[in-house]
């Protein structure tokens, strides 16, 4: 179907790509969280006059950060590290090849020669995701144990 659209080669591709595979779950996980959150809650707002966009804005956004951020962690490296669709989707465009495909791309090089650019290359491509990790983390724990246990 990229082709047929004629977006083969550009971001677009990837972007639609990695929409597709990461919607179903990125609805799992919400829908899991959101069944958890107590009906009083939302009651009490609609008693109190709240409507529906209210609701959504003020107290389940508010309450969906720790969820939201774990999959903002998950997608985020999902995406970082996909070798896959950086290949195919691509279309072989040096311009929007993620890091992944210009580490691979040294791997199949570097058999002649150049072997000490391959492990720089490696720890440079984990440094974005690590920073990404350690800023979220308090979120993804939280995210990741809530409703685990009723209390």
């Amino acid at each position: 179907m990229i082709p047929d659209f004629g977006i083969g080669g550009h971001a677009a591709a990837i972007w639609i790509a990695h929409s597709c595979f990461g919607l179903p779950l990125i609805i799992f996980l919400l829908h899991n969280f959101m069944s958890e959150v107590p009906g009083d809650i939302v009651e009490a707002a609609r008693i109190d006059g709240a409507g529906h966009g209210q609701i959504y804005r003020q107290i389940m956004l508010p309450l969906l950060t720790p969820a939201i951020a774990a999959i903002a962690i998950f997608q985020f490296l999902w995406v970082w590290n996909d070798l896959f669709v950086g290949l195919i989707m691509g279309g072989g465009n040096p311009d929007i090849n993620p890091i992944t495909v210009k580490v691979q791309g040294l791997v199949s090089s570097s058999s002649g020669g150049g072997t000490e650019l391959l492990p720089a290359a490696a720890f440079l491509s984990i440094i974005i995701p690590l920073v990404v990790f350690l800023a979220l983390q308090r979120y993804f724990v939280r995210g990741l144990l809530a409703g685990s246990v009723k209390g």
